[in-house]
């Protein structure tokens, strides 16, 4: 994605769900969410190992079906293999961004998402890019 459209993007985003959201600190799962709930995005936490809990003050959901309100990034915290199996919940969910984390790919999954007009972000962090482009 061209920079200036992914800066602005991140500046007008306003609600991120977190695929893979975990509750353990150390975790980028964790760090990068936490990072951007004090940016002051509104975090929806997608896992269902957690799914009832809390993070980000907000209840951990058990799937992407549960969310009902637009969202402005999808950040992706699963491995590759699994996404295939979100495809579908992901293309009904039409984020405005789909962002794969570092080392996240899995290039049909990718075609499909570009295919169906869903603009992506692969294989770079979050945290990183959104402290270079918008200096927090």
């Amino acid at each position: 994605m061209e920079e200036t459209l992914l800066k602005e993007r991140l500046r007008k985003a306003r609600t991120v769900a977190v695929l893979g959201a975990h509750k353990d600190p150390a975790r980028p799962a964790f760090y990068v969410p936490q990072y951007l709930f004090q940016a002051g995005y509104r975090i929806l936490p997608v896992n269902p190992r957690f799914a009832g809990e809390e993070l980000f003050g907000e209840r951990v959901l058990g799937n992407l079906r549960e969310i009902q309100e637009p969202v402005d990034i999808l950040d992706v915290f699963r491995p590759g293999s699994a996404l295939p199996a979100h495809l579908p919940e992901i293309l009904a969910l039409r984020p405005g961004l789909v962002w794969l984390q570092v080392g996240i790919r899995n290039p049909t999954v990718e075609e499909a998402l570009l295919g169906a007009g869903i603009p992506l972000v692969v294989d770079r962090c979050l945290i990183v890019e959104h402290r270079r482009l918008l200096g927090t």
